[in-house]
């Protein structure tokens, strides 16, 4: 694997290390007891859909609501 980059970096005031040009916004940190850190790009991605459990969930939910099977009323008024 080639060197794309080779600079030396430090930590500012609040142990922070800044990398230059980076290309992701998010890196996934591996630290070995050596001294090596490991830096892994990672992407956050919103999900295509919701999942078909989270759906069940959901529905049962409002059913009960319907059927008028619900916890009762918290009293927040000595908030």
């Amino acid at each position: 694997m080639e060197i794309l980059k080779d600079y030396i970096v430090h930590l500012d005031h609040k142990k922070r290390i800044t990398l230059r040009g980076a290309g992701y916004q998010y890196y996934y940190v591996k630290e070995y007891g050596n001294g090596c850190i490991m830096l892994e790009p990672r992407e956050l991605a919103v999900p295509e859909s919701i999942s078909v459990k989270t759906l069940s969930v959901m529905d049962e939910a409002i059913q009960n609501f319907r059927n008028g099977d619900i916890s009762p009323s918290v009293d927040l008024s000595d908030f």
